[in-house]
C-alpha cells in the first residue's frame, strides 16, 4: 500500500490519487496528515504538500486539489521527455510537474465547466480543449504520467512487487437506427418512397422495395456478422440501442414492435446491452427513466450503461441524471471528429461533480475512436496507420481501447468499404 502524507486530505486529493495509483497502477493508497504515522509506515510512501519532510519521495503540490469550485487557471503546457504536462513543480520535487493536479484538471473535465463555444448540437468540441490546442490529444497523457510516477516509486522501492496491468478492448456497437427500411411503418415507408422518387434516387427506391419484399437483406442488418465476431472474440461487445420515441433527432424503430424487441433479446443472448439515450432525454429525467425502464423490461436485467445521443455530454447535468437513475456506466466521453483522448486517459474513471465536490458512483468509460472519424482518411493505408498508432498508445500503458462502430458500418456501401478490415485489426489484437 502507498501512504500519502499531505497537509490536508480533500475529496479531490482522494479522487485523483485513487485514479492514478489504484485504477491505473493497481496500488492501494491511503492518506495521513500525521507525520508520526507517515514515518512509521514501512512500505511505499510519498509526501504531497508544499515542502518535503525528509528524504522521502516528494511531489510539490499545486493548490488545485485543495481548492473548491472553479477558478480561472493559468495553464502553461511544456514538453516532458516523450509527453507534455503542466503545473510545473520545482527542483526538490521527484516529478517536474504536479501530475495529480494535472490529472484532476483533465479527468474532472474542468475545462468543460468553464465558458466555451459549443457546436450546432450543443457539444463541447475538440478544438476547445487544452489537449487539442497543445498537441497532446492523441496521447493518453494521464496514463503516461502515471507510469512515470511508477518508475520513481520503483527506483525508491526496488523490492516492491507492482501488480501487472493488462490491455483490454471494449468494442461498442451503436444502434441509432436498427434497420434502414424494415419495420418503419406505412407512413414512414410511403414518405421515404416519395422522397426517393422526387429526388431521383431510383437505386435507393429499388433497394427499399427489394428489402421490403424479402429479396435483399436490409443494409443495416449486419447483426449476424457482428454476433459471429463476438463468438470468436475474447473481448465482450456492448450494444447500445435507441428505444426513445420518434423525433427530429431520433428515428429508430417503434420499441413496441415485436420484431425489434426480438432483435434486442437475441443480441442480449451474446453481448451486453445498454441504452442509447434519445436527444430529448439528455435534459429530461423522466424521459430517461422511461427509456431505461423500457430496455430493462426487454432484456429482463439491468442495463450495462448508456451512450448519449449524438455523443453529447453537458456537464454536469448529463451525468447527474445518470447518477440519479443509478445507471452504472457511461460510454460518451470522446470526440466525434477526432481520434484521441478527450479526458486524457484510456482508463475508466468515476465522475467527479465539481459543483458539489463529490466523487459519484458513475463510471465513465472514455472512447477513443468513432467510425465516422476514419472517413477523413482517404485510403485504407491511412486508416490502418491512424488506428494502429492509437492502439499502440493504449497498449503502451495497458489501458482500455474503446472503439465505437455502428450497425450500418459493416454494410457494402462504398463509404464503409474497409471498415470490416479496421474492426478485424482491433479484434485480432496483434498490434505491438
Amino acid at each position: 500500500m502507498l501512504l500519502v502524507y499531505t497537509h490536508k486530505i480533500t475529496p479531490r486529493v482522494k479522487f485523483v490519487f485513487k485514479q492514478i495509483c489504484t485504477r491505473i497502477l493497481g496500488i492501494p493508497v491511503s492518506f495521513t496528515t500525521v507525520i508520526e504515522e507517515f514515518i512509521a509506515h514501512d512500505s511505499l510512501k510519498m509526501s504531497y504538500t508544499r515542502q518535503p519532510l525528509s528524504s522521502e519521495i516528494f511531489v510539490r503540490s499545486n493548490e488545485l486539489l485543495f481548492e473548491q469550485g472553479l477558478s480561472d487557471l493559468d495553464i502553461t503546457v511544456l514538453p516532458w521527455e516523450d509527453t507534455k504536462c503542466f503545473f510545473i513543480t520545482g527542483e526538490k520535487s521527484a516529478l517536474p510537474f504536479d501530475i495529480f493536479a494535472a490529472t484532476f484538471f483533465l479527468i474532472s473535465r474542468y475545462e468543460e465547466y468553464l465558458p466555451h463555444v459549443k457546436d450546432e448540437y450543443g457539444r463541447f468540441t475538440a478544438e476547445e480543449s487544452l489537449a487539442f490546442k497543445n498537441g497532446f490529444l492523441d496521447q493518453p497523457v494521464v496514463d503516461v504520467w502515471a507510469y512515470k510516477f511508477k518508475t520513481v516509486l520503483q527506483g525508491k522501492y526496488p523490492e516492491f512487487k507492482f501488480p501487472e496491468q493488462h490491455y483490454n478492448v471494449k468494442p461498442i456497437i451503436d444502434i441509432p437506427i436498427a434497420y434502414e427500411f424494415k419495420l418503419k411503418g406505412v407512413m414512414r415507408t410511403l414518405g421515404g418512397t416519395i422522397k426517393d422518387f422526387f429526388t431521383l434516387k431510383f437505386r435507393r427506391l429499388y433497394q427499399r422495395y427489394s428489402v421490403l419484399t424479402g429479396f435483399k437483406r436490409d443494409p443495416f442488418d449486419n447483426y449476424k456478422y457482428i454476433i459471429n465476431k463476438q463468438k470468436s472474440s475474447k473481448f465482450k461487445f456492448i450494444f447500445f440501442f435507441s428505444i426513445g420515441d420518434f423525433s427530429t433527432y431520433d428515428k429508430n424503430i417503434n420499441p413496441q414492435k415485436q420484431q425489434f424487441v426480438s432483435l434486442i433479446k437475441h443480441i442480449a443472448d451474446y453481448c451486453q446491452v445498454g441504452i442509447k439515450t434519445s436527444f430529448f432525454a439528455l435534459t429530461n429525467l423522466e424521459l430517461l427513466k422511461e427509456e431505461k425502464r423500457r430496455m430493462e423490461g426487454i432484456i429482463n436485467t439491468s442495463i450495462v450503461g448508456s451512450r448519449q445521443s449524438y455523443s453529447k455530454v453537458n456537464l454536469p447535468e448529463s451525468y447527474r441524471n445518470l447518477v440519479e437513475l443509478e445507471i452504472p456506466e457511461d460510454y460518451t466521453m470522446g470526440y466525434v471528429n477526432y481520434l484521441g483522448f478527450r479526458a486524457g486517459t484510456c482508463t475508466p474513471f468515476l465522475f467527479y461533480d465539481l459543483d458539489f465536490e463529490v466523487q459519484t458512483p458513475l463510471k465513465i468509460v472514455p472512447f477513443q475512436a468513432l467510425d465516422f472519424t476514419f472517413l477523413k482518411y482517404h485510403s485504407l493505408l491511412d486508416k490502418k496507420q491512424a488506428l494502429t498508432r492509437l492502439i499502440k498508445s493504449v497498449k503502451n500503458v495497458n489501458g482500455t481501447f474503446v472503439p465505437v462502430f455502428h450497425n450500418y458500418t459493416f454494410n457494402n456501401n462504398q463509404q464503409w468499404l474497409h471498415f470490416k478490415t479496421l474492426f478485424n485489426i482491433i479484434l485480432d489484437d496483434k498490434t505491438k
